[in-house]
């Protein structure tokens, strides 16, 4: 069955990324940036396009949608999340990904800033993919990869689930998410409307490999306070709260 499906993950991730999803920590709305609704409409289009007929966008910028199960065996409901959005730190306007075919471990060169290098030295992972396909962005910009070859993954395993019914599995439910770079991705999912019983999420990683277990990177605040003496005699007393937050 594989073998007679032409995979689209790679021509959904080059549509994908030039999207600009850029989204914003200094924001008070949600999500923090309206253009992050902008993928997520073009996802639910071609998701009802290919049969999903549940695929919506709420007010939140969630996507939603289900693919039916294809058995009547009581099976654990799996959800399949990823984030729309990109990350502050760099621009997301202008993407033009590159397609680096049969790569042969020679230094990539960013051509809109080649200042901007791609190497084994510096990325040692990429021996291992030496005469794959390599997909950059062009040197002034995020590629936007972190999160939208996930995006781009969930997209064709319902492209596929939905046109290969011999497949069998329980319902599957699809979760795009806005604000996940600002570190408030889930902040506004309704998990009774979401339905699952398991999530995965796709996000990064080098391929072949998964985390089952991590912690909550969603804040920590520690104060420090130091000790004032007279500098007459503060050997051994006077405490410095900065060297003190250093050393922690």
């Amino acid at each position: 069955m594989i073998s007679d499906y032409d995979f689209s993950v790679a021509n959904r991730f080059l549509k994908y990324v030039t999207v600009d999803t850029q989204s914003d920590p200094n924001a008070d709305r949600f999500p923090s940036t309206e253009k992050q609704k902008d993928l997520s409409r073009i996802l639910v289009d071609e998701l009802q396009q290919m049969g999903v007929a549940d695929a919506h966008l709420d007010e939140h910028g969630y996507v939603y949608a289900t693919i039916p199960a294809t058995t009547d065996k009581k099976v654990p409901v799996l959800c399949f999340c990823s984030h729309v959005d990109t990350a502050p730190d760099c621009s997301g306007t202008g993407v033009k990904p590159i397609v680096h075919k049969d790569f042969d471990g020679k230094d990539i060169v960013l051509p809109d800033d080649p200042t901007q290098v791609i190497s084994i030295r510096q990325h040692s992972y990429l021996k291992k993919r030496i005469g794959d396909d390599i997909i950059t962005a062009s040197g002034t910009t995020l590629l936007g990869a972190d999160d939208k070859a996930g995006v781009a993954i969930i997209m064709d395993l319902a492209n596929y689930l939905v046109n290969h019914p011999e497949v069998k599995h329980g319902d599957i439910k699809i979760l795009f998410t806005p604000d996940e770079e600002v570190g408030r991705g889930v902040e506004k999912v309704d998990l009774a409307k979401l339905g699952a019983d398991f999530g995965y999420t796709l996000d990064g990683g080098k391929r072949g490999t998964y985390t089952d277990e991590t912690f909550s990177a969603n804040g920590v605040t520690v104060t420090f306070y130091g000790i004032s003496a007279h500098p007459g005699y503060a050997k051994g007393k006077l405490v410095n709260a900065m060297k003190v937050a250093g050393t922690f």
